[in-house]
């Protein structure tokens, strides 16, 4: 739990998130990972977060997950997921900025996708990011999502408005990209 709650107390890394993030506690950044350790036993399970590793070491840098869109419309009987919104989930990742540059979050983005395509069956994922951000959008570009549009001033923190860019990939398109991943043509 140590490197859980350093790397949850970066700075560099927690200044595209809310105060109140920031600021948490170490009991409430262990709570946190808790849900996610309970979330393992839901059926139908609604989030996936892992940790991301470093191969050579096993020493832990951060995580990823992917999450399934709650209710909706669409509901795909039989589907393994269960009958929320089945087709649809969206990612996100966090890394410890000492191994920022090194394509660990593309790597982490692009295997949450291909676990989400291929074994979740879904039809749509998608992602958010602070527009200033630019690291996280090219992280999501590099794992074959698209840029589909600009939320402008929708999120209020640290004193003003920041825009959030959307990006999502459909399945036919990740199958079709030459290199999975790799953003499609």
């Amino acid at each position: 739990m140590p490197d859980v709650i350093a790397y949850q107390r970066e700075p560099l890394s927690l200044r595209y998130y809310p105060e109140s993030w920031a600021n948490r506690a170490d009991d409430e950044i262990c709570a946190f990972v808790q849900r996610q350790i309970d979330d393992q036993a839901g059926a139908p399970r609604p989030r996936f977060q892992l940790a991301i590793t470093l191969a050579e070491s096993g020493a832990l840098i951060d995580n990823c997950g992917i999450r399934i869109k709650p209710g909706g419309p669409g509901e795909i009987r039989g589907h393994p997921l269960g009958p929320a919104n089945a087709w649809e989930a969206d990612i996100g990742y966090e890394l410890a900025p000492a191994h920022w540059g090194r394509g660990y979050a593309t790597e982490a983005a692009r295997a949450i996708v291909a676990f989400g395509f291929r074994e979740l069956g879904l039809h749509r994922i998608s992602a958010t990011c602070i527009a200033d951000n630019e690291g996280s959008a090219r992280v999501l570009k590099r794992a074959g999502l698209r840029l589909e549009g600009r939320l402008r001033e929708n999120e209020h923190f640290r004193g003003r408005w920041w825009d959030t860019l959307v990006y999502a990939v459909l399945a036919h398109e990740w199958e079709a990209a030459p290199l999975r991943g790799e953003r499609p043509a």
